[in-house]
């Protein structure tokens, strides 16, 4: 799946996954030693994501029910949580550097396409 920040006019990622079920949620991207770019994982429904015995620095993307951007997590390091705001209803956990490069923000509408 691609996800597109409409607002901005770039690419998140080209080949994001989606985990809906509650061990897909829950394990992530654990085991992994990184995520290449382009690559994503859905987390949905979240609000919340932790990093405990990751590997590497993530960038965290919290969407509300509108797939607007609601808070934007840059470089969140392992052995952290990282709690979205009120109505946050997914997440999205991308490459290190990705919302720089993006330039995606809180406000911003974010589209998804298979």
């Amino acid at each position: 799946m691609r996800i597109h920040n409409v607002t901005q006019g770039t690419e998140l990622a080209s080949a994001a996954r989606t985990a809906r079920a509650f061990w897909p949620r829950l394990v992530g991207l654990l085991g992994r030693s990184s995520l290449q770019p382009g690559e994503a994982l859905v987390l949905e429904p979240s609000s919340s994501v932790h990093t405990f015995f990751m590997r590497f620095t993530i960038d965290v993307v919290y969407l509300d029910r509108s797939s607007r951007v609601v808070k934007a997590v840059s470089a969140l390091r392992p052995f952290r949580i990282s709690v979205g705001p009120r109505g946050a209803r997914s997440v999205i956990e991308l490459p290190s550097g990705t919302i720089a490069i993006t330039r995606s923000a809180v406000g911003d509408e974010l589209a998804f396409e298979d």
